[in-house]
């Protein structure tokens, strides 16, 4: 017992000092003295509790009549004689008799004692065998289970200063178990957090409620390179007498489990990404967009910095011979960062072209129609990245550490490379990686190739489409003409829109619209067929309901088309202008001063349908009197009923005197979307 726990602060005496505090008040160890002649001279409380006998009882009897059985007489003398006469102490287990006339085993030291005086005395220091021997298995079993157990152990003072350590925790820390003495907490724990943990520690000292399986990672000194996982347990440690020691810790190493919930976890982010690819990828017909689309689904899950680039030959659908080791033009589609990076400056602005030397690692993905991993990017690394020493340097300021690119492949062919780098994200491109980005690159190569190929055979439709109107109207007497030719806005194929103005005779005008039912280059070169029907049958001067008549005959011997057609003839002599509707949307007419109106017309049946013969009809048109002749398309939608969209269009004719070529653009930019899937004939004329 110290002198803290007889004493209080104040220097007074302690009542809770005398409360069991230590394994000598658990093991109630008992002391007894005797003379020379074996008289006990001096006898413990702890003695009376162990034996029965109380000190007035004993003091001055001789102990071996008292407390040896007559048949241990002999020998008990001789040993007491032995460690009077030599010093030397015995030790060992011998049977007491209690008061109450059992026979109990002892765990007895006996040792020789002199006083100033020179007298001889033995001290007897004796505790229950049984109580002992449980104490030692126990203590024995502690310290096996604690220096065996696969778990880290520790023990911390009031101050969190460790006081012992088990070699397992050696082994998770990396830190010998002397280099652990003394040290606080904070100064081993390879956690961020360690605030965190310190604190709710601390809380256990001061609550005494344990915290159990504390979730924890980071990098321990002996492993700085990888992530570990720990799980983490803290205990209140206290005497038998409630005084707090200290706090124990267990430390249980749960990498490999968080390693597999990490893995688990990133495969289903990879599997949910590859799912999101496939309906958020090649949305549209359109190169362009894909290739954003692919850029979008890449960060930053996949990498902080990507481009989509592709061979300017692939988007032009040539095919050409991949040289083995020269430069590659590539044509920047897409480019897209988690974060605001100098790495975008790097790239290639979306629509550039740029070319890539042999010895680019760009250049030699495409050429070997493999991926191209750099794990760590060095500083020799960077201008083989980069496509010059300017645009390698910013690399190194982003701080690119790892990279990646592979071929976008469809079909057998090489169309361009996803490149991907990372700058923020700490962890390098591995296997996986490549497999994932791969995947995302065919699936999104397969978007681009129809795109592409889309795209040149609109482009080739729209070019004959094109071809085939007229590109300025003609001066005409009596008769002012603007005109507009739009394909679809949206991802769809061209039509077979068209719109004609012809000079006849007698200062006469014949205007014409039509639309072919159907889309593509076929739908644009039955326009072309039915154009120039037109232009002939109008030489004829027939009447309007007549070259309707003939056109209807025309289309009944193309396949499986149906064509809607306004004709309509003007003579600016009489001011008239005779009109025959074939299935088409009724013209409009605005007039200075009055409200804009459709014109009531026979509606007619569409060319190719045969034999229903087509009414003409009489319009005065008067001086400033506008005509608006238009396709579907113009009015058309997905969403709306025809004759709000009609209104709609009447609206905007308000103002007939406005020039014609604004009143075009007015009704193309009032009336069309941005993803209308039609295209759009229209021919306005003004009477002068």
């Amino acid at each position: 017992m110290t002198a803290d726990s007889l004493h209080s602060e104040s220097g007074g005496y302690d009542p809770d000092a005398s409360r069991p505090t230590g394994l000598l008040d658990v093991l109630s160890i008992a002391a007894m003295v005797l003379d020379a002649e074996g008289r006990i001279v001096f006898w413990t409380p702890q003695a009376e509790d162990l034996i029965g006998y109380t000190a007035e009882e004993v003091l001055g009897k001789y102990a071996a009549r008292l407390i040896i059985h007559p048949e241990h007489l002999q020998s008990v003398s001789r040993l007491f004689a032995e460690v009077l006469a030599t010093g030397r102490s015995w030790a060992g287990a011998f049977p007491i008799r209690h008061k109450d006339g059992s026979t109990r085993l002892m765990e007895f030291r006996n040792m020789r004692l002199l006083d100033d005086l020179g007298d001889v005395y033995a001290l007897g220091i004796a505790a229950d065998h049984t109580l002992l021997q449980r104490v030692e298995t126990d203590l024995a079993l502690c310290e096996q289970l604690i220096n065996q157990s696969p778990i880290g152990l520790a023990l911390m003072d009031p101050d969190l200063r460790y006081l012992m350590v088990n070699p397992a925790l050696e082994r998770i820390d990396g830190i010998p178990a002397e280099d652990h003495i003394g040290r606080h907490l904070r100064e081993t724990l390879p956690f961020p957090d360690v605030d965190t943990v310190e604190s709710a520690l601390r809380q256990v000292l001061t609550t005494g409620t344990p915290l159990l399986d504390q979730y924890h990672v980071g990098r321990p000194p002996a492993d700085p390179e990888h992530e570990h996982a720990w799980s983490l347990s803290f205990y209140r440690l206290e005497d038998p007498g409630g005084r707090v020691l200290g706090a124990a810790a267990s430390v249980v190493d749960v990498t490999e489990r968080h390693r597999a919930a990490a893995e688990a976890d990133r495969a289903r982010r990879r599997l949910a990404l590859i799912a999101d690819a496939s309906t958020r990828v090649g949305t549209t017909l359109e190169v362009d967009q894909t290739a954003r689309e692919l850029a979008d689904i890449a960060v930053p899950e996949l990498a902080d910095v990507v481009a989509v680039d592709v061979l300017d030959s692939a988007l032009a659908c040539r095919r050409i011979r991949r040289p083995d080791n020269g430069p590659e033009f590539f044509r920047a589609l897409a480019l897209k960062a988690s974060h605001p990076t100098v790495a975008l400056r790097a790239a290639d602005p979306p629509g550039d072209l740029a070319t890539y030397e042999g010895d680019r690692m760009v250049t030699l993905c495409v050429h070997t129609g493999r991926p191209v991993l750099v794990r760590h990017v060095g500083e020799q690394d960077l201008p083989r990245i980069a496509r010059d020493a300017q645009a390698s340097s910013l690399l190194a300021q982003a701080g690119v550490h790892s990279y990646l690119a592979v071929p976008l492949i469809a079909h057998g062919e090489v169309l361009g490379a996803l490149d991907l780098k990372r700058t923020r994200n700490p962890v390098p491109f591995d296997d996986d990686d490549v497999v994932l980005a791969t995947e995302l690159a065919s699936r999104a190569a397969v978007a681009i190739d129809n795109a592409r190929w889309f795209q040149s055979v609109r482009n080739t439709a729209v070019t004959l489409q094109r071809s085939l109107l007229p590109e300025h109207p003609p001066n005409l007497n009596g008769l002012e003409v603007a005109s507009r030719y739009q394909p679809a806005q949206a991802t769809s194929e061209v039509g077979g829109d068209w719109y004609d103005v012809i000079p006849l005779s007698d200062d006469r005008t014949a205007l014409v619209v039509g639309d072919v039912m159907g889309n593509g280059i076929d739908a644009a070169a039955t326009m072309g067929r039915l154009r120039t029907a037109t232009c002939a049958y109008a030489d004829l001067d027939l009447d309007p309901g007549d070259v309707l008549q003939h056109l209807d005959k025309i289309t009944c011997d193309l396949e499986h088309y149906i064509v809607t057609c306004l004709y309509a003839v003007y003579d600016p002599h009489t001011r008239q202008c005779r009109v025959a509707n074939a299935g088409h949307m009724p013209p409009a007419l605005a007039r200075p001063g009055t409200a804009p109106v459709l014109l009531d017309l026979p509606p007619g049946a569409p060319l190719g349908v045969g034999g229903i013969p087509f009414e003409t009809t009489t319009v005065d048109l008067a001086a400033d009197d506008v005509l608006v002749l238009y396709t579907d398309g113009l009015v058309e939608t997905r969403l709306h009923p025809i004759d709000d969209r009609l209104n709609v269009l009447l609206s905007f004719l308000d103002q007939p005197g406005r020039p014609l070529e604004e009143l075009c653009d007015l009704l193309l930019y009032g009336l069309r979307n941005s993803d209308d899937h039609d295209d759009v004939a229209l021919l306005v004329a003004r009477a002068t």
